[in-house]
């Protein structure tokens, strides 16, 4: 090719070459775009239902879905409509939820970033259900995504108005007024485990947050799942040291919950455990500790303890239980004893 022939072939090659780039780019947006919105899933009937649910709390340790769990908090919801929220992941919730429940409907609402949190869609679908289910996954995404947004403000507009809330595994772990955060936003956090808090409580991973929702029997209360099964009470012996270290609060609590095992928690406090796992842990710090230091191994003594199996009961709101076993903690230099026979610390 030569002259004009030459001049018009390199002049459609770069009109080409534009348009493919044109292309990619507005491709590229639209994954983005699809990335960053929600997506919201229903089943049951399309008109929602004009309600008046029962307060109360539905807390799973995760590990295996409890039906018990799942249909006492689809009661509370008196036949309204059930929610699950989620910041990643499917709808493969719905047909198990709808199989257990007697619901006006059953959704998923998926919220995957900041930006799907600020859409008016996503606040109205929350404020028109008449139970929530906060799914499990990674809680990092939960705070990072949701706290300071509309997302979060419905949410705690619903608990205010005597809306039943429930959660597991992540779910469960932002549900109480001190949550760990895990705001490095790993897919899975397994690797922070209990002796390396116990040997450096300020260690980078431990990112304690709080006032995310609020759940009025879960102040001042942090909220923990996998219990034993993940061998968690060291880690929560040290997130609790740093919440009186920090000057967030003299005396935390905690309440920890094995895998399968769940508390169902009535508007008055009295809560039961059901389940399968070795059941719900109950801590409460009594006295500041000794040694919590950039550095130094952990020294908190005297952990009142509270261990509730299956069947038992715990009054959230006066801290008292009963079918369950007390004893006392103490963390010495790092080290875990207990008041039990042989240090048994579960």
């Amino acid at each position: 090719m030569r002259g004009r022939e030459a001049r018009a072939y390199s002049h459609g090659m770069r009109n080409l070459r534009g348009v493919a780039l044109l292309i990619l780019l507005v491709s590229g947006a639209a994954l983005l775009s699809s990335a960053s919105s929600y997506k919201y899933k229903r089943v049951g009937n399309a008109q929602d239902a004009q309600i008046h649910p029962e307060a109360g709390i539905a807390m799973m340790g995760g590990g295996t879905d409890l039906d018990e769990a799942f249909r006492w908090l689809c009661d509370k919801a008196n036949g309204g409509d059930f929610l699950i929220l989620r910041a990643h992941g499917t709808d493969d919730y719905n047909p198990y939820v709808n199989g257990l429940c007697k619901a006006n409907s059953v959704a998923t609402l998926v919220v995957p970033s900041r930006a799907a949190a600020q859409e008016p869609r996503v606040a109205e679908i929350i404020r028109q259900a008449e139970a929530i289910f906060i799914a499990g996954g990674d809680q990092s995404r939960y705070v990072n995504f949701w706290k300071g947004t509309p997302v979060e403000d419905a949410i705690n507009a619903d608990v205010a108005e005597g809306k039943p809330i429930g959660g597991a595994s992540a779910g469960l772990a932002v549900l109480g007024q001190f949550v760990y955060g895990c705001l490095e936003d790993k897919p899975d956090d397994a690797d922070l485990a209990s002796p390396q808090v116990l040997s450096e409580p300020y260690t980078k991973r431990v990112t304690v947050v709080r006032d995310f929702l609020r759940v009025p029997l879960l102040e001042n209360i942090l909220t923990d799942s996998h219990f034993a099964r993940r061998d968690r009470m060291g880690r929560s012996l040290g997130f609790l040291a740093r919440i009186v270290a920090d000057g967030w609060a003299k005396a935390p609590r905690e309440i920890a919950i094995d895998e399968r095992s769940a508390l169902l928690v009535e508007a008055d406090g009295r809560g039961k455990v059901v389940g399968t796992g070795k059941g719900v842990y109950f801590l409460q710090v009594t006295e500041a500790p000794e040694v919590c230091k950039p550095g130094q191994p952990l020294t908190l003594r005297n952990i009142a303890a509270y261990h509730a199996p299956t069947s038992a009961t715990f009054n959230v709101k006066d801290w008292k239980g009963d079918g369950g076993q007390s004893y006392m903690i103490s963390v010495e230099e790092g080290r875990i004893r207990t008041s039990r026979a042989g240090d048994a610390v579960y």
